[in-house]
């Protein structure tokens, strides 16, 4: 016996908090009954589950690696037509979820997958799985913007924090910085440089856990090996001593 959210998010249908939500809301059917207890435990053998009285089936499960292009949404449909990032890939994986969020025009490693248990992993702020970014901004950033983000930034009431930043390259007209982050936060890493009004003028993710985004061409996606699934599964996420915790940064330019 399993709970039903679990069911849902291996089954693909979404990740286990969308899967909750859409129990509370009354989505869900049990052997032909509506389900709204979450904890609701159901046997995979037998049961038969329903979404919107569309039956529910156990799918293999799918690990995807995409570098998405700025310009696409990180959804499955959108009711303005703009571009999703379903678009790029085969129309048979369309059931799949993007693990996490990055913003419209933003860019980067992305994972899609229908494994909940593999998205929670990767999303829910306990795991502390860190996210690398590589940000250019106008204007300088110094040794004071980073000792700032390091011990966080209060912002209406999100407590934003980095966990590691590195600057690249500084000078009167811009920055290249690499940023880590563990939170998950919504905009996290674009509010933190709004925080010293330094505007964001392209923003990559380069790694999510011990993942690099590597040389995978803009717009392209491969399947992760099942030794890059366990290797974020059993990612040593709790100790801090992995990664420095800040850099030296770079000469004045």
């Amino acid at each position: 016996m399993v709970r039903l959210q679990k069911f849902l998010a291996d089954a693909g249908v979404a990740s286990r908090r969308e899967a909750e939500k859409m129990i509370v809301a009354g989505r869900i059917r049990v052997d032909g009954k509506v389900v709204q207890t979450l904890g609701t435990r159901v046997d995979p053998a037998k049961a038969e589950v329903s979404v919107d009285d569309t039956p529910v089936r156990v799918r293999r499960k799918i690990y995807i690696a995409l570098n998405k292009p700025p310009g696409f949404l990180c959804t499955r449909r959108d009711p303005e037509d703009r571009r999703v990032v379903s678009y790029l890939l085969p129309s048979e994986w369309g059931h799949l979820f993007t693990v996490g969020r990055l913003d419209r025009e933003s860019e980067g490693l992305l994972f899609l997958t229908n494994d909940g248990d593999f998205s929670l992993r990767l999303t829910h702020p306990r795991y502390g799985i860190r996210k690398r970014y590589r940000v250019w901004v106008e204007g300088r950033v110094d040794a004071g913007h980073v000792e700032a983000f390091l011990k966080g930034v209060q912002d209406g009431e999100d407590f934003l924090k980095a966990d590691r930043v590195r600057i690249v390259s500084a000078n009167n007209s811009h920055s290249e910085v690499e940023i880590e982050l563990s939170q998950g936060k919504n905009r996290e890493v674009r509010r933190l440089f709004e925080s010293i009004d330094r505007p964001v003028g392209r923003l990559q993710r380069v790694q999510i856990g011990p993942i690099p985004l590597g040389q995978m061409p803009i717009g392209r996606w491969r399947v992760l090996t099942p030794q890059e699934v366990k290797s974020i599964l059993r990612h040593p996420s709790e100790d801090r001593s992995l990664i420095p915790r800040s850099a030296k940064p770079a000469p004045r330019s």
